[in-house]
C-alpha cells in the first residue's frame, strides 16, 4: 500500500481511484496532460489514485507499475492472442486490473479504445459502481475520424463510443464547453455534466531569461513570432499570409515554429513560403523537449495560435494556447472554442476572427509595434490563467463531483439494504 493512501481529505473520505487511460504515458499527450496533473491533485488532497493504461503505443512500459508523485501508473501487459482477439483481451486486462483495485470510482478517458470496451463490461457486470467518463476532443465524424489513419470499422465503433459511454456514465466530466454541449444533445442530462477545463501548474513555468534563450536558439535580435502548433487546426495558407505582412512590414521578424505535423504539414508550409518568396522568414525546429519549448517561449515577442472554425477546434481543449498564456507570452489567437474561455480579447490577448490570415497578421503586427501592450497583455494572461485554470481549483471541483457520486451509489445501497431487511 502506498503512504499516501488513509490520509483524509478535507471532506473526511479517503476515495480509491481508478483511472482508465486510452494509451500508455508516452507518447501522445492525454495522459501527461489531464489526467496526471488532475491525479497529482487528488493524491495531495488524501485519495489512493491508479491510473490503468494499455501499453501498445509504449510496448516497452507493458506490464510494469511506475509511481509518479504518489500517483501508481499501471501498463497492462500486452495481448498474446492475434488480432482481433487481440482487441477483446486488452480490454479485459483493463477490466481485470481495475477491478483488482477494488475502486470507489472509475474515471474514463476518452470515451473510445479499449477502455471504452472496458468501461462497457463494467457497467454491465457492476452496475452499482460509479462510472466517469471523460471527453478532452471530438472523437467521430468531423473530429478525430477524419484525420487518424483509422480503419472503416474503427471510426464506426469510436463514433458509437462517443455516444453510447455519456449516456451510460453516472457523470461526465468535458474540457471545453462545445464538448459540454455535444453531451447534452447526445441526452446527458445537464446536472450529469461538469465543465471540467484543462488547467495549469500553480507556479508558471520558469522560463531561461530572453538573451539566454536566442543564444540557445541561434536567434538575434529580431522580433520573434512563435507558433507552437500540430499544424492541423487550420489553413496553411493564413500562415503565409502572416509571413508576407511580416516580410513587408517587419522584414527582420521570424516566424519560429515549433511542432509538427500529422500528415508532413510543415513541409508543405515550407514549400508555400519558398513559393511566397517568404521562405528566409520560416525557422522550422520540429518537436522538442521541455527545454526547448520553454527556451522558444523566453525568445518570443508575440505568440500566435490560429484556428479555423471546425467542430473539432470548437471542441478541443486547447492545452498549447494555455500553455502559452500561462508563460506570460501576449498571444493572437482566433475567436474559436475555448480560446473565447481562456483569453479575455485586449484584456489578457487579442482575439481574431477564424479564418482570416489578414486580421492575424494585423493583431500581431500591432503587438510587434506596440511592446508596451504586449508586456500587459503577456503579464495580464500569466495572471489571470493562474487564478482561474489551476489545477488545484481544477482537481476540487472534480473532487466534489467524485464525492457525489459515491455519496449517491452508498445512500442507494443503504436503502436497498433497509428493503431488503424489511
Amino acid at each position: 500500500m502506498h503512504p499516501t493512501h488513509g490520509q483524509h481529505h478535507p471532506g473526511g473520505r479517503t476515495l480509491r481511484i481508478v483511472m482508465l487511460a486510452p494509451f500508455g504515458i508516452r507518447p501522445k499527450g492525454t495522459l501527461s496532460a489531464r489526467m496526471l496533473p488532475l491525479a497529482r491533485e487528488l493524491v495531495r488532497r488524501g485519495h489512493y489514485v491508479r491510473i490503468i493504461a494499455p501499453a501498445y503505443l509504449n510496448p516497452q512500459d507493458a506490464d510494469s507499475v511506475r509511481w509518479i508523485d504518489g500517483v501508481a501508473v499501471e501498463h497492462v501487459a500486452l495481448p498474446r492472442l492475434p488480432a482481433p482477439p487481440a482487441t477483446l483481451e486488452l480490454a479485459g486486462r483493463l477490466l481485470g486490473a481495475t477491478l483488482r483495485q477494488h475502486p470507489d470510482l472509475v474515471h474514463l478517458f476518452k470515451p473510445k479504445g479499449y477502455g471504452g470496451l472496458a468501461a462497457l463490461w463494467l457497467r454491465r457486470w457492476r452496475p452499482a459502481l460509479p462510472l466517469l467518463v471523460d471527453s478532452d476532443d471530438w472523437e467521430g465524424r468531423g473530429g478525430w475520424n477524419d484525420l487518424a489513419a483509422y480503419s472503416r470499422l474503427q471510426k464506426l465503433v469510436f463514433a458509437w463510443q462517443e455516444r453510447d459511454l455519456p449516456r451510460r456514465a453516472t457523470a461526465v466530466t468535458v474540457a471545453s464547453r462545445t464538448l459540454q454541449t455535444q453531451m447534452w444533445g447526445f441526452g446527458v442530462p445537464p446536472a450529469r455534466v461538469l465543465y471540467l477545463p484543462l488547467g495549469v501548474p500553480p507556479t508558471p513555468p520558469p522560463l531561461p531569461e530572453r538573451a539566454v534563450a536566442r543564444r540557445r536558439l541561434g536567434l538575434d535580435a529580431a522580433p520573434v513570432v512563435l507558433l507552437y502548433t500540430r499544424f492541423w487546426e487550420y489553413d496553411l495558407r493564413d500562415v503565409v499570409t502572416v509571413l508576407i505582412a511580416l516580410a513587408q512590414q517587419q522584414p527582420e521578424a521570424r516566424l519560429l515554429v515549433i511542432g509538427a505535423g500529422e500528415r508532413g504539414e510543415e513541409e508543405h508550409l515550407r514549400q508555400m513560403a519558398q513559393r511566397a518568396g517568404v521562405g528566409a522568414a520560416l525557422d522550422l525546429r520540429g518537436w522538442g523537449d521541455a527545454a526547448l519549448i520553454q527556451a522558444a517561449m523566453a525568445a518570443a515577442d508575440v505568440a500566435l495560435m490560429p484556428y479555423a472554425d471546425t467542430l473539432m477546434n470548437r471542441a478541443k481543449g486547447m492545452a498549447k494556447l494555455l500553455e502559452l498564456l500561462h508563460a506570460g507570452l501576449p498571444v493572437v489567437a482566433s475567436r474559436v472554442g475555448q480560446a473565447t474561455e481562456y483569453i479575455q480579447h485586449q484584456q489578457t490577448g487579442l482575439l481574431v476572427a477564424p479564418d482570416d490570415g489578414g486580421a492575424l497578421a494585423g493583431a500581431v503586427l500591432q503587438l510587434l509595434t506596440d511592446p508596451a501592450t504586449a508586456r500587459r497583455l503577456g503579464q495580464a494572461a500569466q495572471q489571470d490563467v493562474s487564478a482561474r485554470f489551476a489545477w488545484p481549483r481544477q482537481a476540487s471541483a472534480l473532487e466534489g463531483l467524485y464525492d457525489a457520486c459515491v455519496t449517491r451509489r452508498r445512500a442507494r445501497s443503504r436503502k436497498a439494504s433497509t428493503a431488503q431487511d424489511s
